[in-house]
């Protein structure tokens, strides 16, 4: 799949609601589309025992889980969010260093009511990002 290019508002809401669920603590889910459109949310735990305002982690086991979820949905895999509840939606340099997947967005939520753009995604390959435009549909 190209990296996707709109996200339906349904979507965007619910990047927000997570985020909002536990400000406190970095959510993290998968994002599945069809032809370019960011179109399910596929929310998923922090798996880390000390669940922060910096780190995030999705257990293997729920990330195969998720990934069934989204084949079976007829999607592909076409993001990866999670929120910065402290700092800027930007991808931190720990973002950068574990991008596994250049070929889906990365997609960053900010909780905070002072965030210019709350939810905004990236290309990240290289260890470089690039912030990509997406349309809300």
């Amino acid at each position: 799949m190209a990296l996707p290019t709109a996200i339906t508002r349904v979507i965007w809401d619910r990047l927000l609601d997570e985020a909002h669920k536990d400000p406190g603590i970095e959510c993290c889910g998968l994002l599945g589309g069809r032809e370019g459109t960011v179109t399910s949310i596929y929310p998923a735990p922090n798996n880390l025992a000390s669940a922060s305002a910096t780190v995030y982690e999705i257990a293997p086991a729920d990330l195969f889980q998720l990934m069934r979820e989204i084949r079976a949905a007829g999607e592909e895999l076409c993001g990866i969010y999670h929120s910065h509840p402290t700092g800027e939606n930007r991808p931190s340099v720990r973002d950068l260093e574990l991008a596994y997947y250049p070929e889906v967005a990365y997609v960053i939520v900010s909780p905070r009511g002072d965030a210019p753009t709350p939810v905004r995604a990236f290309s990240i390959g290289s260890g470089a990002a690039t912030e990509l435009k997406l349309q809300i549909i």
